[in-house]
């Protein structure tokens, strides 16, 4: 059998923890598939948390946030 490479997923980078609280309640109250993950060190070296999600995700996920919370950057993983 082969093996299934494991999905493609973006993290949404916030300028702090409390943007990334005020995300994931967005994303809870509408019921998008989302994680919250420590920052990984490729992308930063700052400490801190993002909130990933399924790269086929991305584009809904902007739009719910859209003018409701601030992010910095999306980065592919």
């Amino acid at each position: 059998m082969i093996p299934v490479p494991d999905p493609q997923y973006v993290v949404f980078l916030f300028p702090s923890v409390s943007y990334v609280l005020k995300a994931e309640k967005i994303l809870k109250d509408r019921e998008i598939d989302h994680k919250l993950i420590p920052v990984p060190r490729h992308v930063s070296s700052d400490c801190g948390v993002c909130v990933r999600v399924d790269a086929d995700q991305k584009e809904r996920v902007i739009g719910v946030l859209q003018g409701t919370t601030d992010w910095e950057s999306i980065v592919p993983l």
